[in-house]
């Protein structure tokens, strides 16, 4: 079986396509079984394929610059991204079908289920299966979270006299608020259902988040542009929600390119949301064992190691972190109120319409 898997899969490098065979009609086409293959069958698979397309794994998020070198150091395989929402890799995957331009994407926690029910993910359980919570993959490897964040937030301190460290401080002050697309990104998704949280709402009930950013969208203070590391750099806004990796990312980032650069990160005092990120490989992938080979990559000692000096939180609880990694990330008390989601069902049927809610209960108020 796996000599005729192999075999199939040479095809895909002459075909360019995951359907296998030439011709042929769509009954008649088998995908890749990257489940009953061994690791060393698909490391040379991918060897072959020789590239590697993702989707939303820009090197500055999490580190992943130097998973991609280290990937391509180690198995000579060349590396490209193409940054894009979690709703945006999906539908790219769906709609391109067998002319596919990419292998590999991270999507929101949330997102993974519904990549799996769309019939655009690839399985792949990895050699890493047994190391992986169950709450944090799927049956047969569909998706697999690689690493979770806490929602937080990062002051310009050059621009905020009193640098906040709860919600209500943050509705008290002067300064520009940026949250980023509600409509299409998990990470300002999860902005809104942390407020909620934090002023009696949940899962099941966003009101409170759109409420409170409602406020600060009536006082002129919601701040609208493109969100961006750039705008928050320059000072365009007082402070924006950002994953905790992310935002510890980009301070470091500021103070190298500007030593006299103030800015802090904190974790809402009140109460903050945690979840998880998860790899999807595209079942229409030109190079699906190269994307099988990066999930593995990104589950090892070492990429995980990778994720949490981009200051995200490896979901492999079995790696230890080297001290000088670990002395980086915020302190333990920061996260006393922080959870996981903890009613997933509540929050999918909540994100369908958090968008809608967001442009007809925060934005139209937006001065």
């Amino acid at each position: 079986m796996k000599k005729r898997i192999v075999s199939m899969l040479l095809l895909v490098c002459m075909t360019t396509t995951l359907a296998m065979g030439c011709g042929g009609s769509e009954e008649e086409k088998e995908t890749v079984d990257l489940n009953s293959m061994s690791l060393e069958e698909i490391e040379a698979q991918a060897k072959e394929e020789g590239e590697l397309a993702s989707a939303a794994m820009p090197d500055t998020w999490a580190n992943w610059g130097e998973t991609w070198q280290e990937y391509t150091d180690l198995y000579g395989i060349e590396h490209v991204d193409t940054d894009m929402s979690s709703a945006e890799e999906i539908s790219l995957f769906e709609t391109e079908g067998e002319d596919a331009t990419k292998d590999i994407g991270d999507v929101g926690q949330a997102f993974g289920p519904v990549a799996e029910e769309q019939g655009v993910t690839l399985p792949y359980k990895t050699s890493y299966w047994d190391s992986i919570p169950d709450w944090a993959k799927d049956d047969d490897g569909d998706w697999i979270i690689g690493y979770y964040g806490t929602m937080a937030v990062i002051v310009n301190n050059k621009i905020v006299e009193d640098t906040p460290t709860s919600f209500e401080d943050i509705l008290d002050g002067d300064y520009m608020v940026a949250v980023g697309d509600v409509q299409a990104a998990t990470q300002a998704q999860y902005a809104v259902l942390a407020a909620a949280i934090a002023y009696g709402g949940g899962e099941d009930d966003i009101q409170p988040g759109l409420d409170y950013f409602r406020q600060i969208a009536e006082q002129g203070r919601l701040d609208l542009g493109e969100f961006t590391q750039a705008r928050i750099e320059k000072g365009e806004v007082g402070v924006a929600f950002l994953w905790d990796f992310n935002a510890l990312g980009y301070r470091e980032q500021f103070l190298e390119n500007n030593p006299d650069a103030d800015f802090t990160v904190f974790i809402p005092s009140e109460a903050s949301i945690q979840t998880g990120y998860s790899t999807i490989i595209n079942k229409y992938s030109k190079h699906p064992c190269a994307a099988a080979l990066a999930r593995e990559y990104i589950l090892s000692d070492e990429g995980q190691i990778n994720l949490a000096k981009g200051y995200a939180t490896p979901i492999r609880e079995d790696v230890e972190l080297p001290e000088d990694v670990a002395s980086k990330l915020l302190d333990d008390s920061q996260y006393t109120n922080a959870r996981m989601v903890e009613d997933q069902e509540a929050w999918d049927e909540t994100a369908k319409t958090i968008g809608t809610m967001w442009q007809e209960e925060v934005v139209a108020y937006a001065k």
